[in-house]
């Protein structure tokens, strides 16, 4: 690679796990110490910065970093807020999935947002949100702990991330209406097609590799001559399946990298149809 690339990460939380553990199946090496803020790559022309989620988009289209890792979620809400705010999404990373979605009180009976007080992190989107939908509501921006705010009388309900749920069955709060979907995105001050690093455009292949390697599988099988056609079907997701002669006449091996996730269920079908001997191995990394 030539110049250095800066790459902005969350510096701490599941956010940051996810994003050093991308990087590093990527191939770049790099440790982190402490409070710095920058760590710089002991193999490749790579910085990394350490920094809070919410300042990623800023860093990212003031030029400062020329990639960052951040939720759709804040990027959305920053592009909300902030005209300034000029970065682009350009690679879905399938991490830190969750969503943004309204949720009230377990013995409410809220029924509809018209007229009520919502307490959010997210005030850009959640005014958004009402506005296209011709709602008239009182948003009041909380920056933590969002899910005391009904309990405490200053809120009829909230917005904020929900994963699991796990968070809002322990605040007896229940969730009625979903905002936006939101998963981890790799974020640039250009489109993709607008780039013309290429040691960038590299770099962004070597995470596309890693984002693809970790649904698929790579299936090997037994199979008769005649239930090839019925049983390359099956297989989720495959293209141009392998197959391979054995020994046995009319017996072929059947190889096969798998685009999508293989369950009990389609191994069982593949048995049903004549399969055996079948394998499921994990995939590294795919570099198309």
């Amino acid at each position: 690679m030539g110049k250095r690339i800066t790459i902005a990460i969350q510096r701490k939380g599941r956010l940051f796990e996810n994003s050093k553990n991308l990087l590093i199946k990527s191939g770049i090496n790099f440790t982190t110490n402490g409070e710095k803020l920058l760590a710089r790559s002991s193999n490749m022309n790579v910085d990394i910065l350490l920094v809070r989620d919410d300042d990623i988009p800023s860093l990212v289209s003031k030029g400062v970093a020329d990639l960052g890792i951040v939720g759709q979620n804040v990027l959305a809400e920053q592009s909300t807020s902030n005209r300034k705010i000029t970065a682009k999404a350009i690679l879905d990373l399938g991490f830190s999935k969750c969503r943004l979605a309204f949720a009230k009180p377990s013995n409410s009976k809220l029924r509809s947002l018209k007229n009520k007080t919502i307490a959010t992190s997210y005030p850009g989107l959640v005014k958004n949100y009402l506005r296209k939908n011709s709602i008239n509501a009182e948003i009041i921006k909380i920056n933590g702990s969002v899910e005391l705010t009904p309990y405490i009388g200053i809120a009829d309900c909230i917005c904020d991330l929900i994963s699991s749920g796990a968070t809002l069955e322990a605040n007896n709060l229940i969730e009625f209406k979903s905002l936006m979907n939101s998963e981890a995105v790799l974020i640039s001050s250009s489109n993709i097609k607008n780039i013309s690093d290429i040691n960038i455009i590299e770099l962004v292949k070597r995470f596309e590799g890693v984002i693809n390697a970790a649904e698929s599988k790579y299936v090997m099988l037994n199979a008769d001559t005649n239930s090839i056609k019925q049983i390359c079907k099956l297989l989720p997701g495959a293209d141009s399946p392998t197959i391979i002669p054995l020994q046995q006449k009319n017996k072929v091996a059947i190889h096969a990298l798998c685009s999508e996730p293989v369950f009990w269920e389609t191994m069982e079908k593949l048995k049903q149809n004549g399969a055996s001997s079948i394998l499921v191995m994990p995939v590294e990394k795919i570099l198309n």
